[in-house]
């Protein structure tokens, strides 16, 4: 049998500027048998929801075609990983397998046992670290600890920020018993409208807005209404598109940006890949955060956790139009805005008192690019139990924040119908509407739309007690 490499496709799911796989062509002398494992045991996860799964099985179809392409195809294959790779080592006498090494601590559980097991049987494992910016063990202190405030962390992460130059779409020979067309998985569907998942589309995408929003980025990323954010987070999320050609174009946006307030937008959206980098570092040296507080101490936390207001939080129904607006977004796009999920996940922990991991695992349910590490990161931030965390003390008021961020209500108005009619005057605070306005704007509280389930500053004096009995003297 001839030689050839395996390149194990997890959440690089691309051809250009992929080191793994340019690793894989040059080893197995372009024949390259490019796999997918569909993996039960991740699958079935309770972490995982019908719209990621939906986008992905879309991706592993636009990836095929793309390999086709360049004449070659994509295998996927079923069951453990271990077992799975083994026997096509031995089937097409591969030699070598490339994988992208993931930072996750139950993903390096399995690419450990997946390397021991090619290596106890003359098969080289051959793993990039090329899934964050900067790898995840690079960024130390003086001391050689891991960071744990972003802020000295940034810093020395800009201070390592070499990123090499990009690489093209490798040279792909087909392999000999390959299928042409793979097994699809048998995926649930979903309603949600999917981002077209061609990696075109994230170039087009990230061209886009390097080119046109990105220098207003600083202040139009917090307006809800408008589209001021990149859209990539759903193709960073599995790889579509290479978080080091994000920097490279961000650093390149940077350069070209003359005036100063333009030039920021391009340095606070580098400082944002940052943060990705960050969450991945954090989840890689501190895997206890997966399940439990950064800060052990807020594991002691007596939440509440009111299974009524988890549903009426979940459904958009709490009476407060920004957290209501926010979370039917996420149930009718799987998205929501970065602000956004701030402002929902301080209400869901401070205002109604649930445990943040309620939440945490809510939307990674839901959300087409949920990623662990930042969703973690940014639920514990809300909750002020994680690293370099919101302190517990500053609590968001939901009705203050819709009028920064949303002011003349037009996202709320988007999302809940309701409330279309209603002044802007009251939009964020309908319930003080005069009943002979309400009938007006055929909008009664407590009928067309629910009054608040909780008051704010009840609960936030609730809050600070609850975090308090918990915290050393």
């Amino acid at each position: 049998m001839s030689t050839c490499t395996i390149h194990w496709f997890r959440r690089d799911l691309r051809l250009a500027d992929n080191p793994a796989l340019t690793m894989a062509s040059h080893h197995g002398k372009h024949r390259v048998i490019a796999l997918f494992i569909v993996d039960d045991q991740l699958v079935d996860s309770p972490r995982v929801g019908p719209n990621r799964l939906a986008f992905l099985a879309d991706r592993l179809r636009t990836l095929h075609a793309e390999l086709q392409q360049q004449g070659s195809s994509l295998l996927i294959a079923y069951g453990d990983p271990a077992e799975v790779i083994l026997q096509l080592c031995k089937k097409h006498g591969a030699a070598g397998v490339t994988w992208q090494a993931d930072p996750a601590p139950w993903a390096r559980r399995r690419d450990e046992r997946v390397a021991s097991t090619l290596q106890n049987n003359g098969v080289t494992p051959y793993i990039h670290d090329s899934q964050t910016i900067v790898p995840v063990t690079q960024v130390l202190t003086d001391k050689g600890t891991p960071y744990t405030v972003f802020t000295p962390y940034y810093r020395n992460w800009s201070r390592q920020l070499r990123i090499p130059a990009a690489l093209p779409v490798p040279p792909l020979l087909p392999v000999a018993g390959i299928p042409s067309q793979p097994t699809w998985p048998n995926w649930p569907t979903t309603t949600v409208p999917l981002p077209d998942s061609r990696a075109a589309t994230a170039q087009q995408l990230l061209a886009t807005f390097t080119s046109q929003r990105i220098n207003t980025y600083d202040d139009g990323r917090n307006v809800l209404a408008q589209a001021g954010t990149s859209g990539l987070s759903p193709y960073l999320r599995f790889g579509i598109i290479s978080p080091q050609e994000c920097a490279r174009a961000a650093i390149a946006a940077q350069r070209l940006a003359p005036p100063t307030a333009a030039r920021s937008g391009a340095e606070v959206w580098l400082s944002e890949l940052a943060w990705r980098d960050f969450y991945q570092q954090i989840l890689y040296h501190f895997p206890h955060v997966a399940n439990y507080a950064f800060r052990p101490m807020y594991d002691d936390i007596a939440w509440d956790n009111n299974q009524n207001y988890f549903a009426a939080w979940c459904a958009g129904r709490t009476g407060y139009p920004i957290v209501d607006a926010a979370m039917r977004q996420l149930s009718s796009t799987g998205w929501m805005h970065n602000r956004a999920r701030m402002i929902v996940a301080s209400f869901l922990t401070k205002d109604l008192l649930i445990d943040w991991r309620w939440g945490e695992r809510y939307f990674m349910q839901q959300l087409i690019d949920g990623d662990s590490a930042a969703n973690n990161g940014g639920w514990q931030w809300s909750a002020g139990t994680g690293t370099d965390a919101q302190p517990y003390f500053r609590i968001f008021n939901p009705t203050s924040q819709g009028e920064t961020f949303d002011p003349d209500g037009a996202y709320v108005k988007r999302y809940v119908p309701e409330l279309a009619n209603v002044p802007t005057k009251y939009i964020h605070a309908p319930w003080l509407m005069p009943p002979v306005l309400m009938r007006e704007v055929h909008c009664l509280i407590g009928h067309d739309y629910p009054a608040p389930i909780v008051d704010h500053a009840t609960q936030r004096a609730k809050a600070l007690a609850m975090y308090k009995l918990v915290r050393p003297e």
